[in-house]
């Protein structure tokens, strides 16, 4: 998927929500797990759920490798479901890999080839080798961690560079353009940060943004867009357990179809307010 589709899904759907499915086997409703595949089956009924309200998918990895094989097994179903049934999705795989070169070969195979991802969440910290070999792959993206949303963050990413004095997130922000563009390079920057947005804006104004941290995590949607939105909306904003963990009843996908509904409803405000829609 390229960034125009991208953007016309945006337009199409009058959101930029992306839902993450970080579906923990000990916080799904209980009654799922006599199913065969209780993971699997409660991410179709999200997906169902909210399909008609989000343009992103985000599975984070942790939650499927804790289960070995099984888990592992979950997430191609889940894949292959919403390939064929929501095709217009972006499916992302928050994966945060990054290693040397023929390391991260395997790793763009294993996510662009074997699992039909769009895009895959990299760790910058080795630099370009660790990062150009996902860049091979025509239409599919590479999201860089930039600013992230958690506390430990500014253990590193607000460290400044001695020779420019730039913290450093905006090194890797700018550094990293060398490696991609627009077409390929989103960045990772936090709900929580929001108040940096426009400063990143600044840096790379055309990219777009996955921007965890709305929701749960506390993050303002309104300042997220108001400092972060561009001309082709340039957001993906993600929301997960305040989704999908909407309910611990077996009203669950119901309720996460509600509060994906909801959010996509102040989504479509702020596209108006910008005249994207």
């Amino acid at each position: 998927m390229d960034r125009n589709q991208l953007f016309q899904q945006i337009q199409k759907k009058r959101s930029f929500l992306c839902v993450g499915l970080d579906t923990d086997i000990l916080k799904i409703p209980k009654h799922l797990l006599d199913k065969p595949d209780p993971v699997f089956f409660f991410n179709k009924e999200i997906i169902d759920a909210t399909a008609q309200y989000t343009v992103a998918y985000k599975p984070n990895l942790a939650f499927y490798e804790s289960l070995g094989w099984q888990g592992w097994e979950s997430l191609e179903k889940t894949v292959e479901y919403v390939r064929e049934n929501y095709p217009e999705i972006f499916l992302i795989a928050d994966a945060k890999r990054g290693d040397i070169g023929n390391t991260s070969n395997l790793y763009a195979r294993a996510f662009f080839e074997k699992l039909d991802f769009d895009a895959i969440t990299v760790a910058p910290y080795m630099g370009e080798d660790s990062v150009k070999p996902f860049m091979t792959y025509p239409e599919k993206w590479v999201i860089l961690l930039a600013l992230t949303s958690n506390k430990g963050a500014s253990d590193f990413q607000f460290l400044q560079n001695e020779e420019t004095g730039d913290p450093l997130f905006e090194s890797v922000l700018k550094t990293s353009q060398n490696w991609g563009t627009p077409e390929n390079l989103m960045y990772v920057v936090g709900a929580t940060k929001a108040e940096k947005l426009s400063e990143i804006r600044e840096i790379v104004p055309h990219h777009f943004l996955l921007v965890p941290g709305v929701g749960a995590q506390g993050g303002s949607l309104e300042a997220v867009a108001e400092n972060g939105m561009n001309s082709q909306c340039g957001l993906l904003v993600n929301s997960s357990r305040g989704i999908i963990y909407a309910s611990a009843g077996e009203d669950y996908a119901e309720k996460a179809g509600e509060a994906a509904c909801k959010v996509q409803e102040d989504m479509e405000k702020l596209l108006k307010g910008r005249k994207l829609i």
